[in-house]
């Protein structure tokens, strides 16, 4: 799965929010009155090319959409990313998608922001609020220190991870330039 910039965001939004209905109605359940999209219209009918609407897509279906923003924080030295308003399709809401591919997903949106934060959107660290304090049982294992671990640090409390990553290292065996 990827994390994309929704580059339209009217039409994009339409177009998922009109799959997101064929699912939920697909099941009996009314998508008028499935909850949480509020924040995401409100971000959507603003014209400004900065509210950072990402998509996570596998190609064929969107599985979820969030904000993501680079922010400087009174807390952290150096920008941080904070993805929030995070907002899944009714398939992992409604059960029909295994808690193991809800999880899935949420690790591979998690993921997204983190590769974002090395690329596109360059930070150090990250708050990243999940749907529900539920949800952070599927990131526990990263709070344990490890050598290959991309993370100087990494709590969870509630619904946030807050994050900072280690600096980017050459590869081994990479030539360095001469000084």
């Amino acid at each position: 799965m990827r994390l994309l910039p929704i580059k339209d965001p009217e039409r994009s939004w339409r177009n998922i929010k009109a799959q997101w209905k064929k699912d939920a109605e697909g099941v009996g359940e009314e998508f008028a009155t499935f909850g949480g999209f509020a924040a995401l219209e409100a971000l959507t009918s603003k014209e400004e090319d900065s509210q950072g609407l990402y998509y996570l897509t596998d190609g064929e279906r969107v599985h979820a959409v969030c904000q993501v923003r680079r922010l400087l924080m009174s807390k952290y030295p150096t920008p941080a990313l904070r993805a929030r308003f995070v907002n899944v399709s009714p398939i992992y809401d409604l059960g029909l998608a295994a808690t193991s591919d809800y999880a899935q997903m949420l690790v591979a949106l998690f993921s997204g922001v983190v590769w974002l934060s090395r690329d596109a959107l360059s930070a150090s660290h990250i708050r990243f609020f999940l749907k529900s304090p539920g949800d952070s049982q599927f990131f526990a294992p990263l709070q344990v220190a490890t050598p290959l671990s991309p993370f100087s640090k990494f709590t969870i409390e509630g619904a946030l991870i807050e994050c900072s990553l280690k600096e980017a290292r050459a590869a081994p065996g990479a030539v360095r330039a001469a000084s």
